[in-house]
């Protein structure tokens, strides 16, 4: 009987590096375009998000995940789910994949991907806006390419950056319009229904991350940030019609359709034009991202001997 692989979390994180998962990443939009299915379920602030891809040629993923906010007041994890990778010739049961690693490495790789082609290398100063699990996450991604770079940290309850920062030995932002100035690059990844950056604080040659908003009603930046920015994306079916990042913006008639550059389907296109031009990326993430970074995952787990 074949042994199905079931990949834990700490197993997985040995194996793999933030550098490798973007070429992963990278390679896997080389590939068809995914056949995406996402469906969201809503109770008030909780979420229930399901979200499965098929790419020709990598296979099919399914990832269920909840994301109650509420849940770290009970001290339990905010966001559960669970990731399954099935083979593409057969459709058999290829592993299961720990939810959080695949996660982690998914949504943190998603931004760096864009990061390494979008902000200016000699990036030094890094802001991160949000000091939940993402946040470290966002932390490690960045250190391994930008290994130069000056972390800060804010976060709308204090003793959470002030934790996160001794954590990390990082340094604490008490005034987000002052760091968000000082910053070459803002990565940003909150629970913000109402915008926390406004584009009359971004200056010029930054590259903005956002990560936070992936409902309807949520944004990390004002009308501004997104005028002024060339702004892009991880996938065009996956954010418009579904972020508020995007579609509240659009809705109002304050940017167009145009203004969104280029998604992970036209890569050459993540290029910055000038060291002055601010560029601003939304991490939308999606199944076809969770199968790209599963797959990858199984590919070390089997060559790991």
């Amino acid at each position: 009987m074949t042994v199905i692989p079931n990949i834990s979390f700490d197993e997985g994180e040995a194996l793999l590096d933030w550098i490798a998962l973007t070429e992963a990443l990278a390679a896997g939009h080389d590939l068809p375009k995914a056949e995406i299915g996402d469906t969201f379920l809503y109770r008030g602030k909780d979420t229930l998000l399901s979200r499965a891809a098929w790419i020709d040629g990598l296979g099919i993923a399914v990832k269920s995940a909840t994301i109650f906010p509420g849940n770290p007041d009970r001290e339990v994890p905010m966001v559960n789910g669970g990731v399954s990778l099935f083979d593409d010739e057969t459709g058999t049961l290829a592993a299961i994949v720990d939810f959080h690693l695949v996660t982690k490495w998914k949504t943190a790789g998603d931004s760096l991907l864009a990061a390494r082609r979008l902000a200016r290398p000699e990036s030094e100063n890094i802001l991160i806006v949000g000091a939940g699990t993402q946040g470290r996450a966002l932390h490690a991604a960045y250190s391994a390419a930008f290994p130069k770079a000056r972390f800060t940290v804010w976060n709308r309850t204090a003793k959470n950056a002030e934790a996160m920062a001794a954590e990390l030995k990082i340094n604490v932002a008490t005034d987000l319009e002052q760091a968000v100035r000082a910053a070459d690059i803002v990565t940003s990844a909150t629970m913000s229904t109402d915008p926390l950056i406004e584009g009359a604080w971004l200056q010029p040659g930054q590259h903005i991350d956002l990560i936070g908003a992936y409902r309807p009603d949520m944004r990390e930046v004002d009308d501004a940030a997104m005028q002024r920015s060339r702004v892009f994306v991880d996938s065009f079916d996956t954010t418009i019609g579904h972020i508020g990042e995007i579609n509240i913006p659009l809705d109002a008639g304050t940017i167009a359709r145009e203004h969104l550059i280029a998604d992970y389907y036209d890569l050459p296109r993540f290029t910055r034009q000038s060291d002055d031009e601010i560029t601003l990326f939304k991490n939308g993430g999606g199944a076809h991202l969770d199968l790209m970074t599963a797959r990858h995952i199984l590919e070390r787990w089997r060559a790991r001997a």
